[in-house]
């Protein structure tokens, strides 16, 4: 199996080459790093590099290059040694649908990662897809080009890896509903009146997961159990309201498929993210993987809830986006992260995240996109009057900042 990964600096990246890199300790050549895409940490590269051996590796900017240039002198790695470097936006794409790649792990944060996901779909490539945001901004264009092509995305985020093992073998038409679950964050039990007063420290400290910033956040509000319920209905060809999430604080359940006879099929596992990564890079094997086991010989206490939707209406706005079709989602997301970064600076307040997604939805009318070219367009519109919105709120400072905002892989 040859592989690129894009995004091998983060969290899931970091993770999947612990995949690669155990696959290959019981397998001598089993799995190959054909091409690592990293963002701006040249000195994790340059180490990933110097193991694994990739034959392309590409960085965010020319600056960038330099610095991993001097990190691989210092490694004293012969430059006969290096793979071909890069840092053009178009070497991502072309790093994808390099012939000699079979597996594209799709991890890049953000709508950055669109164009490479895509053009690897075109491509026939097996995906791997740990990126939301290639389906909440353009599921449509994506799984048009997945179907055409007889490609299968494999989900990594556990919700949805968990969903695909549910649904593993059966057929569609028995198919009733799915579950999603959500932790519920770090203000389930906050009341709704003290939600002006939070600030950017306490919504960071999120009581189950170690996420980046903008996925932390987006778990407080349930912004992130909204854009799953979007990126499952694209997965697993459902409507909006075949698709529940419920609130499961320990986490140990992460899907559920209710089917036709009343039976409920659930995925039960650890919460570590090497064993969704190892399913999609191996699918439709199932290896053995090196995760903590459940404990059955203990007592265990598993609670749902249902969610609050006049608390955390942001998970409402994801379900309305996605019946209005179009681009709606796509804005959905371009505003949620507009508005998230807007209240980490401390410029806008906790409810206000919300408030600034509804208004841009109600101002940027949804269109189809036919082209990878124009949801980008929509994008950047859509963080354009994202901006404009918080501006007008005019408010200043609102509670403490975090400096350095900074979005992270998602791994719950």
């Amino acid at each position: 199996m040859n592989i690129c990964i894009l995004g091998s600096t983060g969290s899931i990246g970091v993770s999947t080459l612990d995949v690669v890199r155990r696959l290959n300790s019981t397998t001598p050549g089993a799995c190959s790093a054909h091409a690592l895409v990293a963002g701006r940490n040249a000195g994790l590269l340059a180490d990933q590099i110097a193991e694994f051996r990739p034959r392309v590796a590409i960085v965010e900017t020319e600056q960038v290059l330099t610095h991993l240039i001097d990190r691989l002198s210092e490694r004293g790695l012969p430059r006969s040694q290096w793979p071909q470097l890069e840092w053009r936006p178009e070497s991502r794409v072309a790093a994808a649908v390099a012939p000699e790649v079979d597996t594209v792990m799709s991890a890049i944060v953000g709508v950055e990662g669109l164009q490479a996901t895509y053009a690897a779909v075109r491509a026939g490539k097996k995906i791997g897809l740990a990126n939301k945001e290639v389906l909440v901004a353009s599921g449509s264009l994506v799984m048009t080009a997945a179907r055409e092509q007889g490609v299968e995305l494999i989900p990594v985020d556990s919700e949805h890896n968990g969903a695909h093992q549910c649904l593993r073998g059966n057929r569609r038409s028995e198919v009733l509903r799915l579950i999603l679950t959500a932790s519920g964050g770090p203000f389930r039990q906050t009341p709704a009146g003290e939600f002006p007063t939070i600030t950017p420290q306490q919504a960071l400290n999120h009581p189950t997961w170690k996420m980046g910033r903008r996925i932390t956040i987006d778990s407080a509000t349930l912004m992130n159990k909204g854009f799953e319920v979007i990126e499952a209905c694209w997965l697993f060809g459902l409507s909006p309201d075949e698709v529940d999430v419920v609130v499961h604080p320990s986490s140990s359940v992460h899907a559920m498929v209710e089917y036709c006879d009343g039976s409920v099929v659930a995925q039960i596992s650890t919460t570590d993210m090497k064993m969704p990564i190892q399913y999609a890079l191996t699918y439709p094997d199932r290896l053995e993987a090196p995760v903590p086991r459940m404990d059955w010989s203990k007592p265990r206490v598993m609670e749902f809830y249902p969610p609050e939707p006049e608390k955390f209406p942001l998970l409402g706005m994801a379900y309305e986006a996605q019946r209005a079709g179009g681009s709606a989602t796509c804005t959905l997301n371009a505003a949620d992260e507009v508005a998230v970064e807007s209240f980490l600076e401390g410029r806008i307040s906790f409810p206000g995240i919300w408030e600034v997604v509804a208004e841009t939805l109600d101002r940027v009318p949804s269109r189809t996109a036919a082209s990878v070219e124009e949801i980008l367009e929509i994008d950047r519109e859509s963080r354009r009057v994202a901006r404009k919105v918080v501006l007008e709120r005019g408010n200043g400072p609102v509670v403490g900042a975090v400096a350095n905002v900074a979005t992270g892989n998602v791994v719950g």
